[in-house]
């Protein structure tokens, strides 16, 4: 009777722990709901120590993606349903966040901009969506895949087409078994095991999924010198909340007043200048003209961003 089980989950695609029932929710329905929330803190508990467990994983993939980025490529997600967008999320925030839009880093939803307030229905079955969606790639580029099960027909048509193209190429899965694991580069493959409801891995395997994408890509801009200590350099001020928060980096950074770091933002137009002219104690011209012999380079060992290298040499010394 097991091996009859095996086999139809086999046929069917569905070897996958977020697939199977989990003996710990089966009373759910039946708890209260404050024993209810608990056991789903309970087990979302468990997703950080799967997701620790695969940090050389990650790591692996950061540095592929810093790779390809260096040589003039992008960075490509590729997924379905709550995995896509997830994808579509972590790559719209960087914009505001590290001012990298999607000439760097590109989300590809199975469905298209619709997909991600409706569900559409069967385009995660079609591989050859997902190799059309990508466009233009080239050897220089990086696609991701993400998909819970491992298995999504559009996220893999995305990366056959991404191979034959000479890209490189990653799998974000919530399945150890992850049959598109086969062949790419860099796997990530988180075991968050049974859902608290079976299948549904908007939870657990969301959860993962969604902390893996903001490890990877925070260590990605992190490499890529968007950021001074751990202070974000690269901020666009768009709105009240994030010139504030800009604001008070530079407070942060040099104790100096709120009203001075305003005063030099505005006059250098952008926090990396205005981070150098007021730690060196320069002119905002000067500070311009050293950001631009210390441009961002992942390669500058312990000062990607070239803050600590221009104010070494405002002062007239060497860093590093």
């Amino acid at each position: 009777m097991a091996e009859t089980s095996h086999d139809w989950r086999e046929v069917l695609g569905l070897r996958s722990p977020t697939e199977e029932r989990n003996p710990r929710t089966e009373d759910l329905d039946r708890l209260p709901t404050d024993e209810l929330v608990r056991l789903m803190v309970t087990e979302d508990a468990a997703v950080l120590t799967a997701v620790a467990a695969v940090a050389d994983r990650v790591a692996a993939l950061v540095d592929l993606a810093v790779a390809a980025l260096g040589a003039g490529g992008r960075v490509h997600y590729s997924g379905a349903g709550t995995s896509g967008r997830l994808g579509v999320l972590d790559a719209v925030e960087l914009l505001p966040t590290y001012r990298v839009g999607a000439e760097t880093v590109a989300a590809h939803l199975a469905g298209g901009d619709r997909a991600m307030m409706h569900a559409v229905e069967g385009v995660e079955d079609d591989p050859a969506a997902g190799a059309a969606d990508l466009g233009e790639i080239g050897p220089a580029d990086l696609v991701i895949g993400l998909a819970a099960s491992g298995r999504t027909p559009y996220v893999g048509g995305a990366l056959e087409h991404a191979r034959a193209r000479g890209a490189r190429t990653a799998l974000i899965a919530t399945n150890p078994r992850a049959t598109l694991a086969d062949g790419v580069d860099v796997a990530v493959l988180v075991d968050t095991g049974p859902e608290v409801i079976t299948g549904s891995t908007r939870m657990k395997a969301g959860t993962a999924q969604k902390m893996v994408l903001n490890m990877f890509s925070t260590a990605v801009m992190v490499r890529l010198g968007k950021t001074y200590s751990n202070l974000m350099t690269e901020v666009a001020p768009t709105n009240q909340k994030l010139r504030a928060r800009t604001v008070r980096m530079l407070v942060q950074a040099t104790d100096q007043d709120p009203e001075r770091c305003a005063a030099v933002l505005a006059a250098a137009g952008d926090p990396r200048t205005a981070l150098v002219a007021l730690i060196a104690g320069i002119d905002v011209s000067q500070a311009r003209e050293l950001i631009a012999q210390f441009p961002p380079d992942a390669t500058r060992s312990a000062d990607p961003g070239g803050v600590r290298s221009a104010v070494a040499a405002a002062r007239g010394e060497r860093h590093g």
